[in-house]
């Protein structure tokens, strides 16, 4: 039963995600993509919370574009299948959020 495997995602609308946003501390949009910079202390704060999010990422199979540098992690989201970003992205912005 294939469909049990996936997920179909489908694209949100420019209002829906602007909407969704209000209640999303420190992400816009950019390039097409939810897009949040998260600064901690120092490498290890970071690390650890990259640590924490890969454990939900993993859960829900969705994977972010991310990059480190020190205390800093850059973050973008989107959805490749469905070409821009989906409720997978928001509900993982707001994991994310949660682990601030």
């Amino acid at each position: 039963m294939w469909y049990l495997k996936y997920k179909i995602t489908i694209r949100l609308s420019s209002e829906s995600i602007k909407e969704e946003l209000k209640n999303m501390a420190g992400w816009t949009v950019v390039n097409n993509k939810l897009h949040k910079e998260f600064e901690f202390n120092d490498f290890n704060q970071a690390f650890g919370f990259m640590t924490r999010a890969a454990m939900h990422i993993e859960k829900i199979n969705h994977h972010p574009e991310w990059f480190n540098v020190y205390n800093k992690i850059t973050v973008d989201l989107t959805t490749h299948d469905a070409g821009g970003v989906t409720q997978n992205d928001i509900n993982l912005a707001k994991i994310l959020n949660s682990l601030e």
